[in-house]
């Protein structure tokens, strides 16, 4: 383990992070409101990550170190970003304020307010803006504007970046980081004016294209997006919410004209087969409640759209569907969205490799001298990807299944109870019953909500990173092989 560069790395996230604290202090100070909540955990940044701003002479990061820098950056961020709600009285319970951060920075959207409305502009910035921190990840934007390692960075993106593989645009990792960054926010910025063009205030088309582009689904409003009652504002952000759950990857491809890539793209085909699909069905199925093909299609694109992404925006109060759709919802909570995109979930890539070896294990059955070759994006996957996806599925259901049973000593009936754990682990925000897009997470013990938390920052990490960190063996500085 390179202990000294891990707390370098970590020193200049906690800068970065105070650096950003600027721009909610800056919205605090425009409406003229407390300053206080901004300044202090700015101070306590700095102050913390002074004496880890020393270079050290070996700055290679390796796998290991990668998992390590990520988990603990995550943590440390959401504690000190924490920080402005309890100081606001907001939420001054510090548990319940990192449950709040957590979820922003993961991108859930999951929440313990009752109302959001009352709270201050600056705090209400500082919240959504967590969403769009996150989206893309932390480690990507530090390593876009500070780059820091001998070339072995790309440890910190795999470990962060969510999908089954990430690989390198261009040859400098810091430089896939900064094309990444760039398409993030020139989409966010595109989403904004959009919203600007049909009427909606500057402040509140920020707040919901940060949520969008980040699919994490907090809203400056108490009744989400549905309190505008806008079919222009339903499409646009619905359809953003599906172009952020796009593997960015494929938007390079584009701005690079390789169109031939984006359109052989079985995730992508996949993602919008899946959308299509369930689109279709809850239209048909909620059709007697709206009396119309056109706001069931409405209603039925918003809602899928945002479930699919992880994002967990609502126009309507889905928990009173029937239980058909409210079915195909859930399902597409486990199925989240693309690979390389800021949605959660297992991802479209992951299921489709599934079903592709499941497909071949099960003719292999019936042909057993026969000899198949899985292959993915036009490629043949080793036994290694195999693998790794079928390590994924397992170590989720198993971490799923644990918080599931301890959650339930809390006393929440089964729906509520799952649907929460699907809804932090898959990184949706609302769940149902209890937790449905007009409940919240306040009636949860204390301990639930660091379970949950827990289970947030699990999901958005892609596991691994949030496991290993309790592991001894990571922390070890040699490992020790048995021949």
């Amino acid at each position: 383990m390179n202990y000294q560069m891990i707390g370098f790395v970590l020193g200049r996230i906690l800068w970065t992070e105070a650096a950003l604290l600027l721009l909610p202090g800056l919205t605090a100070l425009l409406y003229r409101e407390p300053l206080l909540p901004f300044l202090v955990p700015i101070l306590l940044l700095l102050l913390a990550g002074l004496p880890l701003q020393r270079r050290p002479k070996q700055t290679a990061l390796y796998a290991r170190d990668g998992f390590a820098v990520v988990a603990l950056a995550w943590v440390l961020m959401s504690a000190f970003g924490a920080l402005p709600f309890v100081i606001d009285r907001c939420i001054p319970n510090f548990i319940d304020a990192f449950f709040e951060t957590v979820s922003g920075l993961t991108t859930t959207g999951a929440t313990i307010l009752t109302a959001v409305e009352p709270l201050h502009q600056g705090i209400l910035f500082w919240r959504s803006f967590t969403h769009w921190i996150g989206g893309m990840g932390v480690l990507v934007f530090v390593i876009a504007v500070l780059p820091m390692t001998d070339g072995h960075g790309m440890h910190l993106l795999r470990a962060e970046m969510p999908g089954p593989s990430v690989g390198k645009l261009v040859s400098r990792m810091s430089d896939t980081a900064k094309i990444l960054y760039s398409i993030y926010l020139a989409m966010t910025v595109a989403e904004i004016v959009l919203l600007l063009l049909g009427g909606m205030p500057l402040f509140d088309a920020c707040i919901h294209a940060f949520g969008s582009a980040g699919t994490g689904g907090f809203s400056s409003k108490n009744l989400s997006v549905g309190a505008y009652d806008n079919a222009y504002f339903d499409v646009v952000i619905g359809i953003f919410m599906l172009l952020f759950g796009v593997n960015f990857n494929l938007y390079y491809f584009l701005l690079i004209r390789r169109f031939r890539d984006v359109f052989r793209s079985e995730e992508l085909w996949a993602y919008l087969a899946i959308v299509g699909a369930a689109v279709l069905a809850i239209a048909a199925d909620i059709y007697h409640l709206f009396g119309s093909v056109a706001q069931s299609l409405r209603y039925s694109f918003f809602q899928v759209s945002s479930i699919i992404t992880t994002t967990g925006y609502a126009t309507a109060d889905f928990n009173l569907w029937p239980t058909f759709s409210k079915g195909i919802l859930v399902v597409l909570m486990f199925i989240g969205a693309c690979a390389g995109s800021t949605g959660g979930g297992i991802k479209v890539a992951r299921i489709v490799i599934l079903a592709k070896t499941s497909w071949g294990d099960m003719r292999k059955m019936l042909h057993p001298n026969a000899i198949t070759t899985t292959r993915f994006e036009g490629k043949a996957l080793t036994d290694k990807h195999i693998r790794s996806v079928h390590l994924f599925l397992t170590v989720y259901l198993l971490v799923f299944t644990a918080s599931f049973l301890l959650l339930s000593l809390n006393g929440f009936d089964i729906i509520t109870t799952f649907t929460a754990v699907a809804a932090c682990i898959n990184n949706i925000g609302p769940g149902l019953e209890a937790v449905g897009p007009m409940g919240n997470f306040a009636g949860f013990a204390w301990w639930s909500k660091l379970l949950l938390s827990f289970d947030m920052l699990v999901g958005r990490l892609e596991i691994f990173p949030m496991l290993l960190l309790f592991a001894p063996s990571i922390w070890t500085r040699r490992i020790i092989r048995r021949i």
